[in-house]
């Protein structure tokens, strides 16, 4: 079995030596050098062409994530694992956004650390329970928000006037009468939002719309 080559990329010498001695114990594993900075992170990819590069974020010279964006520049192929104590979305997001496969906590066991390199190593993607649980939180909230997004945009401006009229309990002479527009063409209107809104009835319109927050009493 050919070990994974490591690059441990920390500015805490005591961390790095710690992790060097964890790491080289095991058999499937070797430390083949490492880097105070994201400077020097840089410069021993291009050296060591390493397996896997265990990254910490904050450093000087160049932090962790601006690090990954300059190594990945140079070499898509390059497998990051993130090793650091920092778990806001900011941090969480940059990372991934730079190309880590994997997001550990400094807190992490042994073995779930050894779990990660393994899974990095062969192209899979590992992130500890707690930065995934911030990460799907945050997908959902983008979810929402694209939904909201996009939602108004279901029906034109004119629909929605006709539809807001709907609402109050206008009839089509009077929605016609308060937009100024014939009457065959607020029919016009009307049949295009319950053909998009997919109702059959002016009811079912305006509940539907309201339930997605379309329009407003």
């Amino acid at each position: 079995m050919t070990a994974v080559k490591i690059l441990i990329v920390d500015d805490h010498a005591v961390v790095r030596d710690g992790l060097r001695v964890m790491l080289d114990r095991r058999e499937e594993f070797v430390v083949v050098g490492e880097a105070e900075n994201g400077l020097e992170a840089v410069a021993k990819v291009r050296e060591l062409e390493p397996d896997v590069i265990l990254m910490d974020l904050r450093m000087p010279e160049l932090n962790g994530v601006e690090a990954m964006r300059q190594i990945r520049a140079e070499n898509s192929e390059a497998k990051f694992l993130v090793l650091t104590t920092y778990d806001t979305d900011e941090y969480i997001f940059d990372a991934i956004e730079a190309g880590a496969k994997g997001y550990l906590l400094k807190d992490a066991s042994r073995e779930d650390l050894f779990q990660a390199i393994s899974a990095v190593h062969r192209g899979e993607s590992l992130v500890q329970p707690r930065v995934a649980s911030r990460v799907l939180d945050r997908l959902a909230q983008l979810t929402r928000q694209a939904g909201q997004a996009a939602e108004p945009q279901l029906l034109s401006d004119r629909e929605l006037e006709v539809l807001q009229l709907m609402a109050s309990g206008a009839a089509n002479k009077q929605i016609a009468s308060d937009l100024t527009i014939s009457e065959s063409t607020v029919k016009t209107h009307v049949t295009n939002i319950f053909q998009k809104l997919d109702v059959n009835h002016r009811t079912e319109a305006v509940t539907k719309a309201m339930s997605k927050g379309i329009i407003k009493l």
